[in-house]
């Protein structure tokens, strides 16, 4: 069983790994596309503050995904396995087609997925699915309208300032709102795997003691070794870069300038952090998504190129339902094999 189980936590690792693979465009996208940084200095940019955000934050979003979306009992190997391998190969899809989905809600349809298969509809606790559920179509939103608004507010702020020297004043303000929305993205995202690691093990009694900083089995805080492992391995695959989900982003939605990118990387950091510090584990995808539509829409709406945006959505609302499905195929399988 031990075996079975440190396998499992290497393969959650390696979701990590395609979870910054997938979602480096979220870091890095903007400062790529204003040409602040080359994409292989973004991606180390991104990289570095992923993992120091470990350093930095409470782990509310782990407590959420390791206790709070399951009935106590419902979490067993064959289901964490079941929910990794479909989140995995949905992102790894994903990514090389190009669409930056929520990672993260291929995770929570995996997980969903998986235990309605094992034990039904008792097995979910349906109020932190809904809030879940709920921010799925809020937080873009959010992104929006943040973006909107602090584009407006700086374009009126610089309306007497030469272009040329806007330009370079918000060249440096990237670099700031880069590292701060990959503060954000390590902090929300790298504790989805932290959560799931501690359903694993508390789910085995003999190795419950590992899941938390006291050895306490009911304690909410994970234990460093998942912290920092789980945030290494989100900072390594942003740095390797899912290149095509950063050109879809980056180059495809909207023309950015350094001012737009640091507005968009803001206001999509803002909202992450803040609804990270109330334990919800928002789509960071989702996020900055909605904050380049907001500050392509504030230029003027033709701007945008809608046809990415559709395609975008589109794989947002199939990410849930096919993670889900993916996920009860697997836990049948594992269920019968192994």
């Amino acid at each position: 069983m031990i075996t079975y189980v440190v396998v499992i936590v290497v393969i959650a690792l390696v979701f990590d790994f395609a979870n910054g693979m997938n979602d480096a465009a979220n870091s890095i996208a903007t400062v790529v596309a204003t040409r602040v940084l080359s994409p292989r200095w973004a991606v180390l940019w991104a990289a570095f503050f992923n993992f120091i955000a470990a350093f930095l934050f409470n782990t509310k979003v782990a407590a959420t995904i390791g206790k709070g979306l399951l009935t106590p009992g419902v979490a067993d190997p064959h289901l964490i396995l079941a929910t990794l391998l479909s989140a995995i190969v949905w992102t790894v899809v994903c990514t090389e087609l190009g669409l930056p989905i929520s990672v993260s809600h291929a995770l929570i349809g995996s997980l969903a997925g998986a235990a309605l298969v094992k034990a039904g509809v008792a097995a979910l606790i349906w109020a932190k699915i809904a809030l879940v559920a709920i921010f799925i179509v809020v937080s873009p939103l959010i992104g929006v309208v943040l973006a909107a608004v602090l584009i407006w507010v700086t374009t009126w702020l610089c309306r007497k300032t030469h272009p040329r020297k806007v330009d370079g004043t918000f060249r440096v303000l990237q670099l700031a709102s880069a590292a701060a929305y990959s503060l954000s993205h390590g902090l929300n995202d790298a504790q989805k795997t932290m959560g799931i690691i501690m359903a694993l093990l508390l789910s085995v009694p003999q190795l419950a003691l590992y899941a938390t900083h006291s050895g306490d089995p009911t304690a909410r805080e994970p234990a460093w070794w998942i912290i920092l492992t789980c945030h290494a391995a989100i900072g390594l695959g942003t740095w390797a870069g899912g290149w095509r989900v950063i050109k879809t982003l980056g180059h495809r939605v909207t023309k950015l300038r350094p001012m737009g990118g640091f507005c968009a990387e803001t206001g999509g950091g803002a909202t992450i952090l803040v609804l990270s510090a109330f334990g919800i584990p928002v789509s960071t995808t989702h996020t900055i998504t909605g904050a380049i539509f907001g500050v392509g829409m504030m230029h003027r709406l033709t701007s945008v190129r809608w046809k990415v945006g559709y395609e975008i959505v589109t794989a947002w609302i199939l990410t849930l339902p096919v993670s889900a499905g993916l996920a009860g195929l697997f836990y049948l399988l594992i269920s019968q094999l192994i």
